[in-house]
């Protein structure tokens, strides 16, 4: 679909001046329009939207300065450069304030004034990749997400839909999963979604603790009750009351801590070690494991009877690999995360570093595809994510080749040749096959492009791949 050409309004005074910028533009792809002063001006804008504004600083009836007060919002979506012969350095960055993007001082050559124009179409673009950002950003917020996680795969949506129903119940929740793929944001989702959620989230690693701790972890002791108990303390389920207590890697319980987590489950009720009374609780309980279940009582090492207390509303997240729909809007949830905690000016993923990213199996899951995308972010030069910024274990190529690699002999002119082909190779890749992005990529012109692809024979589709 070919995009519809931008439109140029010329404001100045001088005929001369609107007649020579009006042809030399009318070679570029905008569309001009001319105005005499500011009041002419303002009336174009009333009944056009221009992407551009060349404007003059010091006209009869109404100047530049004039103009950007009198034009106010209506110059919302444009970008004014402003244009003068008597020019200050007050001029410029009053201009500024009211909204100019440029300033260039007359007499200008050609050659000033098309670079401040490429420097308006490269803001422009830069906006529009922020707004695209922020809609799907936004899309992700409204439409794709469970408490801090985001999918758009029907397994994933499906889980969301479970997890947001039971919230609203006391039911015991067992989520079973590979590491990494996110059982305790489903465990919080539901419960900052429940009844319960003013109440505590108490989150416990049932194998991160050593044995012998864990009992009094969980349930508390009395003063006295072994050496060094020097007071009373109450365990995690205590701390739980009226909330939800989340138990990780269940399957670690030793078979006693088995049996007492039962009764727990059985009667709502605990007794500190030490104590010969037992306590009331109305604790909600979550269990997570990575492992599975029932073949571990198959091999006597988890209980039947306790199984069957946690498996009430069972909840099973896919890993990654089986979900590769869901990695395009991982990878914009992150990278919006991550350029806000490392301050990093980045717009978009290139299609060539999204490609990777889908083939890659993710034994680490989700967790593997944050990390993977924090280092991306810390990586990056450019204002887009390329496949040199991804693990060498994904695909990417090494940046540390020799440049024996890739030529031979001593020639100059010969290694520009090689490096020049391989640079816009990449570029044109990692892109999509998007020339105006790639020319951006290597700071070189459009019909700069163009003749090197030819002259190198480069051929490379809209995929980003080579004929």
């Amino acid at each position: 679909m070919k995009l519809s050409p931008k439109k140029l309004l010329i404001i100045d005074d001088e005929n001369n001046m609107r007649h020579m910028l009006a042809t030399m533009l009318r070679k570029t792809d905008y569309l001009i329009d001319t105005a005499a002063d500011g009041t002419e001006g303002l009336n174009k804008i009333n009944l056009k939207l221009y992407d551009v504004i060349l404007c003059d600083l010091k006209m009869p009836k109404m100047g530049g300065i004039d103009f950007l007060k009198a034009a106010g919002e209506k110059l919302a979506g444009t970008t004014v450069i402003i244009m003068s012969a008597y020019g200050t350095i007050d001029n410029a960055v009053e201009a500024m304030k009211l909204g100019a993007y440029d300033y260039i001082s007359k007499p200008f050559k050609s050659d000033e004034l098309f670079l401040a124009l490429k420097k308006a179409e490269e803001r422009d673009s830069l906006k529009k990749e922020n707004l695209n950002l922020k809609e799907q950003i936004n899309a992700i917020n409204e439409n794709y997400n469970f408490a801090n996680m985001v999918a758009k795969s029907k397994k994933m949506l499906a889980v969301f839909q479970l997890a947001s129903k039971v919230a609203q119940y006391s039911t015991t929740v067992l989520i079973t999963g590979e590491s990494g793929t996110g059982k305790e944001l489903v465990a919080k989702g539901i419960h900052f979604k429940s009844p319960r959620s003013k109440m505590p989230f108490i989150p416990l690693n049932c194998g991160g603790i050593p044995e012998n701790l864990l009992e009094s972890e969980l349930f508390g002791f009395t003063k006295g009750a072994f050496t060094g108990a020097d007071r009373n303390k109450k365990g995690l389920f205590e701390e739980a009351d009226k909330g939800t207590i989340f138990l990780d890697e269940i399957g670690e319980l030793t078979p006693a801590l088995q049996v007492k987590l039962l009764r727990v489950l059985q009667e709502n009720e605990i007794r500190p070690i030490g104590s010969t009374k037992t306590k009331q609780i109305d604790v909600r309980v979550i269990a997570a494991t990575a492992k599975d279940l029932e073949m571990e009582i198959r091999n006597n090492s988890f209980r039947e009877d306790l199984f069957y207390r946690l498996n009430v509303l069972p909840i099973k997240l896919p890993p990654l690999r089986n979900r590769t729909k869901d990695i395009p809007l991982l990878c914009i949830h992150f990278l919006q995360k991550f350029i806000k905690k490392l301050n990093k000016e980045i717009h978009d993923i290139s299609p060539g570093a999204i490609a990777m990213l889908l083939k890659h199996q993710w034994p680490g899951n989700v967790r593997e595809l944050e990390n993977v995308m924090e280092r991306a972010v810390v990586l990056a030069e450019k204002k887009i994510i390329l496949p040199e910024n991804l693990p060498f274990e994904l695909g990417s190529k090494s940046g540390s080749a020799r440049m024996d690699d890739f030529f031979e002999g001593f020639s100059l002119k010969q290694a520009q040749r090689v490096i020049e082909k391989r640079l816009i190779t990449r570029a044109l890749e990692s892109t999509g096959g998007n020339r105006t992005k790639a020319v951006q990529l290597l700071e070189i012109s459009h019909p700069s492009l163009l003749s090197k692809m030819k002259t190198y024979k480069i051929d490379i589709d809209r995929n980003g791949k080579q004929n």
